[in-house]
């Protein structure tokens, strides 16, 4: 009987010696924006992604509520309030400061050419900066680009002077009170309402952004620059601590999915949501037409001091950031010839 315990007992030490290498754990994650929105969508298919890649050794439960509002998210993350979920940078400035080079005006022509490129240069320079310190930081990434949608047309921009504009702060704010606009933060989420009772005269968004918080009956023209007046960057983070807890082999297959992976796969569905939201408008009989000339070449000199402050800024952490934002052009652009 002895030795028969001492077998057993042995066993039970060596099957606990290796389960941590086979273990399942469950992540949750969050979303601050509705269910049907394409992030919320593209985050639950990621995890399907993981999960099946893992052979559900690492399992995921979606949150029915977001633990905090949209700008405390990276906070909730880095303190365990949930495990996984995505922030833009606009809503923490002050903080996430590198990641708003991706938010300046005039850079690429679509979601996917623009995440690219930004997560090509983010891995490069900035990760090593810290600014996501307290997390792990699985992809970056950014929306379409930015476009000004009024309730009233607008064919110059001294027709935009003095509207009121919801925008999600950061470089988007920024731009809006340069062109004349009287600008100001509110979540994505609150635009239907505040159109609605006259709070905003418009929205600095993507298209994606009409179908997904229904705004194409409350907006009657789209004015689009080309390249965008704006950007947001996106964050994708897990806690730390959970991080640390999933096995090596299964960091491994996560990390296959994250990065440059992350950010084409969330910009492409970024795309196919631009094109939902403006054939929305389209339906609802919006205007839609292109920044005249004169407007495109007023817009870019008055956001001028806005790079030029981002740089400023930038340098404290990132001496060379006026070459990095050069490299940056320079990827859209290899991004954009399929390289």
């Amino acid at each position: 009987m002895v030795r028969i315990d001492r077998l057993v007992l042995a066993a039970l030490a060596f099957g606990a010696a290796v389960a941590p290498v086979h273990a399942q754990i469950t992540l949750t994650y969050s979303s601050w924006v509705p269910p049907t929105h394409h992030l919320t969508i593209w985050q639950a298919n990621w995890a399907a992604e993981v999960e099946k890649a893992t052979g559900g050794r690492v399992k995921f439960n979606g949150l029915p509520k977001a633990p905090a509002a949209a700008p405390g998210t990276f906070d909730a993350v880095r303190d365990g309030l949930v495990d996984l979920s995505y922030v833009t940078a606009s809503y923490t400035p002050a903080r996430h400061i590198l990641p708003l080079m991706a938010e300046l005006p005039g850079a690429g022509e679509t979601a996917e050419i623009n995440s690219v490129a930004f997560s090509r240069i983010h891995w490069k320079y900035f990760q090593k900066i810290g600014e996501y310190k307290g997390v792990k930081l699985l992809g970056v990434w950014t929306h379409g680009p930015g476009q000004m949608f009024t309730k009233k047309p607008i064919k110059s921009l001294d027709d935009f002077k003095n509207q009121k504009i919801r925008t999600g702060g950061g470089i988007a704010e920024q731009v809006a009170n340069a062109l004349g606009a009287s600008a100001f933060v509110k979540p994505a989420p609150e635009s239907y309402e505040l159109l609605n009772s006259g709070v905003a005269d418009g929205v600095f968004f993507p298209f994606e952004s009409i179908s997904s918080f229904k705004l194409d009956k409350v907006i009657g023209q789209a004015t689009v620059f080309p390249g965008g007046l704006y950007s947001s960057a996106f964050g994708f983070f897990m806690n730390e601590d959970k991080w640390n807890k999933i096995a090596k082999a299964d960091q491994a297959i996560i990390e296959k999915y994250s990065y440059e992976y992350a950010a084409r796969s969330n910009g492409q569905s970024w795309d196919r949501a631009d094109k939902v939201g403006m054939d929305a408008l389209k339906a609802a009989g919006a205007i839609i037409t292109t920044a005249t000339p004169a407007m495109q070449a007023e817009a870019k000199k008055r956001a001028g001091p806005i790079i030029d402050d981002w740089v400023k800024k930038a340098s404290v952490k990132l001496p060379n950031a006026k070459a990095v934002l050069d490299e940056f052009h320079q990827e859209l652009k290899k991004v954009a010839s399929g390289k």
